[in-house]
């Protein structure tokens, strides 16, 4: 048995791990380094573009649900994550390197892949594959897409904050400290007065933007850039990513706080957390060194923005991540209209376990609306008014009917562990 898959992000990369160790020849194709996309720095596979974070640990929060429901589904990208996890107090983030690295070399060793470093231009739609190209497609392979399904394609840009190098901190101004003191102190923090608060908002809002391109504006609300959020109200960044709350340090409660988040095991980089950006790198540079105790910040990474892609996925695919109308083909990652890295990655495990299936003669059974998974998967593939990305959330799953929230949540939990658990003994292992 064989089958392809085209893209090695997380999703890609999850898809031909599953496959290949159910037996399957797998023949992966990524572009890079051939071809390099807007975003993308290395030709390591599952390169994380925009942040190093994969979000809370929390178990009773949709994020965490969804981490506990790969680990048992066996995770690649997971088990690199937790192998090369560095600190961030109650959040999971890693090192970027060493997780592409880890990941790359399980997959270019696996006996069962075969990479292919080549850019695919057309789909041939009587081939067992999975797509898995990413939000940063080519535009060949876009359009080939676009005439296959007959969609329409829709556009958003993702914006990337600016990394900065560890040295140039100044630690007698930034303290060690994560929110509430959750978890291990890991964040350092900058603190700001009203005044540095209310001079750093005026340069912020007056700074100027670097040009957009030439395809349609539109920005998905979890990446938002920060001078767009901040020109919604002088207070708005203090409900966001300058919230204070839960970061008093020496009986001082400051008026602002910008949280650096360890962004190598090394403790060598650290990156601005919720500062991502489409400001010309002279503003960036000039803001963040108006914020106390990065006055002689070196900018290693300046922040970016690039354009992603998804289908209205809801007209194409069903919750198997099968296409309607070609059966040999599957979508997975932010292209199928999931928002995230985890997502993205569980995507490409769901779409690998049902083409398995599909490989061998088996019903497609997706992974039940009770779990985080398969709430995804049903999104994705149920008309709705207007279809945009979406990242894991509570809100997907079937209702619970009235609950204390802590209570809910907890009860979510029990039952995405009975469902996924069942899953397993009934469809994974039958």
């Amino acid at each position: 048995m064989q089958a392809k898959v085209i893209g090695a992000g997380l999703a890609g990369v999850e898809a031909a791990y599953y496959l290949a160790n159910q037996g399957i020849e797998v023949k992966l194709y990524e572009m890079r380094p051939k071809k390099m996309t807007d975003a993308h720095q290395t030709r390591l596979f599952a390169e994380l573009v925009c942040s190093n974070s994969f979000r809370s640990k929390d178990p009773l929060n949709a994020v965490g649900m969804l981490k506990d429901e790969m680990r048992q589904l066996n995770s690649l990208v997971m088990e690199a994550a937790e192998l090369y996890e560095v600190s961030a107090g109650s959040s999971l983030a890693v090192d970027r390197t060493l997780f592409s690295t880890y990941i790359t070399g399980k997959i270019i060793n696996h006996p069962q892949i075969e990479v292919i470093h080549q850019e695919v231009t057309e789909i041939d739609y009587n081939e067992p594959t999975i797509i898995a190209a990413g939000p940063l497609v080519s535009n060949e392979l876009k359009t080939n897409l676009m005439k296959i399904f007959g969609a329409k394609e829709l556009n958003f840009y993702d914006a990337v904050a600016p990394i900065i190098s560890e040295k140039s901190i100044n630690k007698e101004i930034c303290y060690l400290k994560s929110r509430y003191d959750k978890g291990k102190a890991a964040y350092l923090n900058c603190p700001l007065t009203k005044e540095e608060y209310t001079e750093f908002y005026k340069a912020l809002i007056n700074a100027e933007v670097a040009p957009l391109k030439d395809f349609e504006i539109g920005v998905f609300e979890g990446c938002v850039p920060f001078e767009v959020l901040a020109k919604r109200g002088f207070e708005t960044l203090l409900y966001g990513p300058l919230k204070p709350v839960g970061l008093e340090y020496n009986n001082n409660k400051p008026y602002a706080v910008v949280q650096l988040r360890q962004d190598d095991a090394i403790k060598s980089m650290y990156n601005l957390v919720g500062f991502q950006t489409n400001l010309k790198f002279s503003e960036q540079k000039r803001l963040i060194q108006m914020i106390p105790g990065l006055e002689k910040a070196e900018i290693l990474r300046y922040g970016v923005m690039h354009k992603n892609t998804y289908f209205n996925s809801p007209n194409i695919l069903n919750p198997t991540y099968q296409a309607k109308e070609y059966p040999n083909l599957f979508l997975a990652g932010q292209i199928s209209g999931v928002e995230g890295y985890l997502e993205s990655a569980s995507s490409g495990l769901s779409a690998a376990i049902m083409l398995a299936r599909f490989l061998t003669k088996k019903e497609l059974i997706p992974l039940p609306k009770e779990t985080i998974i398969g709430s995804l998967a049903h999104y994705i593939s149920t008309p709705n008014y207007k279809f945009n990305p979406m990242n894991a959330n509570l809100g997907l799953l079937p209702n619970l009917g009235s609950h204390r929230k802590s209570e809910r949540r907890k009860l979510y939990r029990k039952r995405s562990d009975k469902y996924i658990k069942k899953y397993l003994n009934e469809v994974i292992y039958e």
